[in-house]
């Protein structure tokens, strides 16, 4: 079994078999590849992986960028792991923090049934394709594909931030037929947002393609769902933020699906990320309606710019 990158891959799917034997393999690879990840013992790795992911689940809740997005990227760069295992993770991650995050924000009207379940639809399949092409790739040439979306996603989110209350005068048929529309308390200016969407059909379609990325890279997809729910669609940008995490629920549990079953998810490096994502989800989602989710978003578009630059270089052999 293959844990660090200077290892080959395929690992066989056979360890998917059971996690506790899986952790019992794992133990000695790690403690016993000085090599790969330096004189550090395989425990310390873990640990900051755990505070890595608590602080991650705060700041992707309140950037509404999904863990996957920030976690792939920065623990591939950063963290002696394969890459293969990252994604399988980063896919987990990005699932833990929606599910934890979810219920708190459905409560406060901000995460929107109706608008999130038609785009998961469609997401969760193409996802399922897009995790079978990533895992017959060679890790180096994901790699570098990886940083080159990473900083595209950062010029998204330059964008994506512009629209807090879009105006939208006149809905769609398909979103009246659907009855996408609602009203939520904004708690950060004291006052009712009345909102309803537009180009309905042009999101589905732009869903497709961003389930497909996000199950081939393992990041989720909360890089694009808010752009297209703010921009395209015409939803105000917190119950973007929200409803992406809906959206990343249905999305991630289907591409995860694959990653398990070819063997991509070790237990030892998603177990500590899963469980540092779901505590920190849980504080963001009580800060979102409280703070200026801009001011946040600046601080994740930096982050991905130079986590993005490192994929590069990694992908390139510098």
């Amino acid at each position: 079994m293959k844990v660090f990158q200077n290892i080959s891959w395929p690992v066989p799917a056979a360890i998917v078999a059971g996690a506790s034997l899986m952790l019992l393999q794992a133990t000695p690879l790690l403690a016993a590849a000085p090599q790969a990840a330096g004189d550090t013992a395989w425990w310390v790795w873990v640990l900051a992986l755990f505070l890595f992911s608590f602080l991650l689940g705060i700041v992707a809740v309140l950037a509404g960028v999904g863990g996957g997005v920030l976690f792939v990227p920065i623990v591939s760069g950063f963290f002696p792991f394969h890459l293969d295992y990252v994604r399988g993770a980063g896919l987990l991650v990005a699932l833990a923090g929606a599910l934890s995050a979810g219920p708190p924000l459905m409560r406060k009207g901000l995460a929107d049934l109706k608008l999130g379940l038609p785009m998961a639809l469609v997401g969760s399949v193409s996802s399922i394709a897009g995790a079978l092409v990533g895992l017959a790739m060679p890790a180096q040439n994901v790699q570098l594909l990886l940083g080159i979306v990473i900083i595209s996603i950062a010029g998204i989110m330059i964008k994506s931030g512009r629209s807090g209350y879009p105006e939208v005068s006149q809905p769609d048929r398909l979103s009246q037929m659907l009855g996408i529309s609602g009203l939520y308390y904004e708690e950060f200016g004291q006052h009712e947002v009345f909102w309803q969407v537009h180009r309905t059909p042009q999101g589905i379609a732009l869903f497709f393609v961003i389930g497909f990325i996000g199950g081939m890279f393992g990041l989720g997809a909360g890089f694009a769902n808010v752009p297209v729910f703010n921009l395209l669609m015409g939803v105000p940008l917190k119950v973007a933020v929200a409803t992406s995490g809906l959206v990343l629920s249905i999305n991630g549990s289907a591409a995860a699906w694959v990653y398990l079953f070819k063997g991509a998810v070790l237990p030892l490096i998603a177990v500590p990320s899963i469980g540092g994502m779901m505590l920190g989800s849980k504080i963001g989602a009580k800060l979102l309606p409280k703070v200026n989710s801009r001011t946040i978003r600046m601080l994740v578009i930096t982050i991905l710019v130079l986590s993005g630059l490192r994929s590069l270089m990694k992908g390139l052999g510098i």
